[in-house]
């Protein structure tokens, strides 16, 4: 008998939900035994190597250190970004709070209005799950800064060790990043379960007679949660993005190319802000984005299940499947953990890059092992996802699914998301040859160096979108657009494991920059360089993997709007026999002149949308430039790094980083929010459709390229700074015609991979459920086909 009932169903969500916080709690202790107040003191920690001494800790005295005590330094710099990120994210969130109650208001109002008259409840319902959606986000978001904040410090502490630096340094950075990825998983299953359980009470799916329009009704609902958490991961992506490289590009301009000092250099008054920003961009946004593809994935899979009679005759726990999927995945990543700091830990240098992709690859393997015989134990033996609909009649016309063919469909998103992490890695790792090809390029310059970039970035995209086009190939194939929304969750389902790496990179960063702030010796600086240079890599990867479940998740969402769509038009069509008399019954034929006009703005809308978002960075790190410049001309000593003089001021530039983020986040923010809903009220579906195909199509590749060139870029960078180049016999290290070559290249990628590129997912994701929530408002007007009702040229005979 399959585990088809409410019990089974909710009792193994409920299971992972509490099991993934409850292990994020375990990885934050093991992060916490590392103590900052006795550091630099000696003495074993409970893991025989946590409260460690200083290395080197007699050489307190480096230029521009002022001969501090290292270890006072770091706690204090320690304080200074938990103080800026808080401040920053306190301001952000205070503007999300504000969108949520005047949004949900929006959606309150237009949701309920269906087929000239207001459904007051069905607004309700979506304006709640909109405001939890919201609130998980912000939540998500949090949590995984203060948790990355939490561990910078402690993972510079670990690499101290002169012992086991490598393995401590890893697993408190590692551990960290769990810390996110499996509360943000724990939390976002646990919240969308409780909304579906709430609605059922309102819409009863046991009822005989109405379980099946119900079971539409309710998850339809359930919309305004993928839309809650995609609005807030707009915020978080564009102005945490907008934040982060504002302080990188003016700190790096501003110090390695104008002064030509060092990195993180503690005479830099950007560097702080600079730290705050891999926070609140690379961690904050990032994770307030996964959620987003979670809540948006989930919802479309349980929209488009919906209409099936057999999954809704199995019962909850088939309709509930798509959560089903996402529960496996906590489990399995929870085992996967422990091969990276328990079973294979990192032992030196050379063993980061391997432990890290190991995760990805085990998680894998684990998670397709495990994946049949959950979808024999909740989901129906056969069933059919519809289609349209039969000529000359409304007989629904659908594809036959199984349980081999639901397999498929998520071992392919889940192994597409494996390839293109790989393949995202190869392009972006010093490691192999692309980025190191890059780094030759300097030899003749920055604009050799940009050149080669480029062509990188676009060459990076062949693989990666010709694994999406397999994807979706197979997924609507063999289960329609419900396979699609599997293969998109099939892609998230090790999602813990993918957070946990992605924000590995931002802590060993932050790691290190504390480290050369702090003048703590050159080995400390070796580990926690070697560490972020993986970390720049894995965010790569962990881009590469964002931006491919939301296309997957984007199409998904098309799929659950035009079937919203269908349902609405033969709702309302009262007597009609035949599809033919029904507009729109059979969906959309993107060969009219409004769907396909709108294509082509839709593919339009990336662009602009990068246009806005780089000169946004552009215009931030100007004023941060000049700040920076300003500071070394009127405080005495501090470019030369004389003693006593003057500390820095880290809160005006952290003020420059704030004020422009929250200034210029509302404009693309608005432009993406805006767009679906003006032409839908203006032009109906049909341009809908047009525009959201235009927009997923052009945004992957070039959110894949942004994000792949500025990457290699900066590992381009981190080569030449490890003295890997060699031209004719010459070492090329830091300060070198090479090294300023590379540095503008990095400085340029900086906004493409941390700004533009990851914001763009969100794209194509948000205009996606936009779509869906107000689909039912869209057909109000004037029958689907806008205000201006545009219709067809032709229509069936």
């Amino acid at each position: 008998m399959g585990l088809h009932n409410a019990g089974a169903a909710s009792a193994f969500i409920f299971i992972a939900g509490f099991v993934g916080l409850l292990f994020a709690l375990f990885l934050f202790m093991q992060v916490k035994k590392i103590r900052l107040d006795t550091f630099g003191k000696g003495g074993a920690g409970p893991n025989g190597s946590l409260n460690v001494p200083l290395v080197g800790h007699e050489a307190k005295a480096e230029a521009g250190h002022g001969g501090e005590d290292p270890s006072q330094t770091l706690v204090t710099i320690y304080e200074a970004i938990r103080e800026g990120a808080d401040a920053f994210l306190f301001a952000e969130y205070r503007i999300c709070f504000a969108f949520i109650v005047i949004f949900g208001l929006i959606v309150f109002i237009l949701v309920s209005h269906s087929s000239d008259t207001f459904h007051w409840g069905v607004g309700a319902l979506t304006a709640t799950s909109f405001a939890v959606g919201g609130t998980t986000s912000i939540l998500s978001g949090f949590i995984g800064m203060r948790v990355a904040v939490f561990a910078n410090a402690r993972t510079t502490v670990a690499a101290c060790d002169p012992a086991n630096g490598w393995t401590g340094a890893f697993n408190t950075a590692f551990r960290a990043g769990g810390v996110m990825g499996f509360c943000l998983c724990g939390l976002a299953l646990l919240m969308c379960y409780c909304l579906c359980l709430l609605f059922s009470l309102h819409y009863d799916t046991t009822d005989e007679i109405k379980k099946y329009d119900n079971a539409v009704k309710l998850f339809e609902a359930m919309a305004g949660y993928g839309l809650g958490g995609s609005s807030i991961a707009m915020f978080g992506r564009v102005g945490g993005g907008i934040y982060t490289k504002a302080a990188d590009v003016g700190a790096d301009l501003a110090g390695k190319v104008v002064e030509d000092i060092p990195e993180d250099d503690p005479r830099n008054p950007a560097t702080i802000a600079d730290n705050v920003g891999d926070n609140v961009g690379d961690v904050a946004g990032m994770g307030s984005d996964l959620f987003g593809s979670f809540a948006e994935a989930t919802c479309a899979a349980l929209i488009v299940g919906s209409n099936s009679i057999a999954i809704v005759d199995k019962g909850w726990g088939a309709l509930t499947f798509p959560l089903v999927i996402s529960a496996t995945g906590i489990f399995v990543c929870l085992v996967t953990s422990f091969v990276a700091t328990n079973i294979k830990p990192v032992k030196a240098e050379a063993d980061v890059e391997n432990v890290l992709k190991t995760q990805i690859g085990v998680s894998t393997v684990l998670l397709t092992a495990v994946l049949y015989p959950i979808i024999q134990a909740f989901l129906p033996s056969h069933f059919v996802i519809e289609q349209g609909f039969v000529p000359g009649s409304l007989e629904p016309i659908g594809i036959h699914c199984n349980h081999t063919k639901v397999f498929f469909c998520i071992a392919a998103g889940l192994w597409g998301g494996c390839i293109i992490g790989f393949i995202t890695e190869y392009f972006t790792s010093h490691s192999y040859e692309p980025t190191r090809e890059v780094a030759r390029s300097t030899e003749t310059g920055a604009a050799t160096n940009i050149i080669y970039g480029l062509a990188l970035g676009y060459k990076s995209a062949i693989i990666p979108v010709t694994v999406l086009a397999v994807d979706i190939f197979v997924a609507f194939k063999l289960c329609g657009m419900y396979g699609i929304a599997l293969a998109a969750l099939g892609m998230l389902s090790n999602l813990a494991t993918c957070l946990a790496i992605d924000v590995y990179g931002p802590v060993c960063d932050n790691a290190g920059g504390i480290a050369e702030m702090s003048g703590l010796p050159a080995e400390v600086r070796q580990k926690t360089d070697a560490l972020d240079a993986a970390g720049n890599t894995t965010a790569a990867v962990g881009k590469g993997f964002a931006i491919g479940s939301a296309a997957l998740v984007s199409l998904a969402l098309f799929g659950a709007f035009v079937t919203r769509v269908q349902t609405h038009a033969v709702n309302e069509a009262k007597g009609a026999k035949d599809a033919k008399d029904v507009p729109l019954a059979n969906g959309v034929n993107i060969l009219e002149p409004i769907a396909f006009a709108s294509l082509v703005m839709g593919a339009m809308l990336p662009y602009w949308f990068t246009a806005m978002t780089m000169k946004s960075v552009g215009t931030a790190a100007m004023e941060m430039v000049k700040e920076v410049a300003r500071q070394f001309r009127e405080i005495p000593g501090l470019l030369q790094g004389t003693p006593g003089h003057a500390p820095p001021d880290h809160a005006a530039c952290i003020k420059i980083s704030t004020d422009a983020s929250l200034r210029e986040m509302i404009l693309p923010g608005a432009l993406v929010m805006l767009s679906p809903i003006i032409f839908g009220i203006l032009f109906g579906v049909s341009s809908v459709c047009g525009l959201l195909a235009g927009g997923m199509v052009s945004g992957v590749q070039l959110a894949i390229s942004q994000s792949n060139t500025g990457g290699a870029w900066d590992n381009a960078k981190k080569y030449v700074e490890r003295g890997d180049l060699v031209f004719e016999g010459v070492v090329q290290g830091k300060g070198s015609e090479a090294h300023k070559a590379a540095v503008v290249g990095d400085t340029v990628g900086d906004p493409l991979k941390d700004t533009s590129g990851p914001a763009l997912n969100i794209l194509m994701k948000l205009m996606a459920i936009i779509s869906v929530v107000f689909a039912d408002f869209f057909m109000s007007i004037r029958g689907g086909y806008g205000a201006f009702k545009i219709t067809p040229n032709m229509k069936a005979e």
